[in-house]
């Protein structure tokens, strides 16, 4: 027989509560920040009929973002010991296993924005259900990138098993950013868009082998400098570019 009582704790608005209470005043003021500045500056260009949303800005870069999946990323002092174009969940990836010094090979999929249209879509679940994961230990990762960068990058952690174990990094990696959140991404580029420009945007998923019996925190540390590694790259060797 169910209680009073849980049916008054798991009653629709006591699951609201839960959910509003993980928002902080942080990111709602950041947010509010962000839908007034794209107002105050779509409203002129509505006017005048040359509105950001019907008219698009081009992504500059966008040959470099597709030549990714042929070529993959070159790393400096990582060696690419196989790379390929692949089709997971109907989109194009290029994968690859990469040695960084001194650690195992680990395996970085990449999926680049094809079109200055796309938006961030992927369900990171297409991943996790073609390697039939199982997984626990979630969070999320702080990125720190190169010292005087202004950059903040939110990626998701968690260890991941099937035959073997893994932890595994995802972030949409975008010009002076990232997070692992689609959101993130739009308030980003709609940014970007009232100085006609754009965040072109990488889906990025680092797998890392490690040992079963090691500890959490101890992966934590390895997953992060290598996410950095990538990030940074990122940041140099593509969004950097223009032609």
């Amino acid at each position: 027989m169910v209680s009073k009582n849980s049916v008054k704790n798991s009653s629709p608005a006591m699951g609201l509560l839960k959910v509003k209470k993980q928002i902080s005043i942080a990111q709602l003021a950041l947010i509010l920040l962000l839908v007034t500045a794209i107002a105050l500056g779509a409203v002129p260009g509505y006017l005048s009929g040359k509105w950001n949303w019907v008219d698009l800005p081009k992504v500059a870069n966008i040959k470099q973002l597709q030549n990714i999946r042929a070529t993959g990323l070159s790393i400096p002092n990582w060696s690419t010991l196989k790379q390929r174009e692949v089709f997971i969940g109907g989109n194009k990836w290029s994968y690859q296993i990469m040695q960084p010094p001194g650690q195992n090979p680990v395996e970085l999929l990449l999926m680049p924005q094809k079109y200055y249209k796309n938006h961030p879509q992927v369900e990171w679940m297409d991943l996790k259900g073609i390697e039939r994961w199982r997984t626990d230990s979630h969070k999320t990762l702080q990125l720190s990138l190169a010292e005087g960068e202004n950059q903040t990058v939110s990626a998701q952690f968690f260890r991941a098993w099937n035959q073997n174990t893994f932890v595994i990094v995802q972030w949409y990696a975008w010009p002076g950013g990232g997070n692992y959140l689609p959101l993130s991404w739009f308030l980003a580029d709609q940014w970007a868009q009232l100085h006609r420009q754009r965040a072109s945007w990488i889906a990025v998923s680092l797998k890392i082998p490690v040992d079963p019996l090691a500890s959490v925190e101890s992966t934590e540390t390895l997953a992060k400098s290598l996410a950095q590694t990538v990030q940074t790259t990122l940041e140099k060797e593509i969004f950097a570019s223009k032609h």
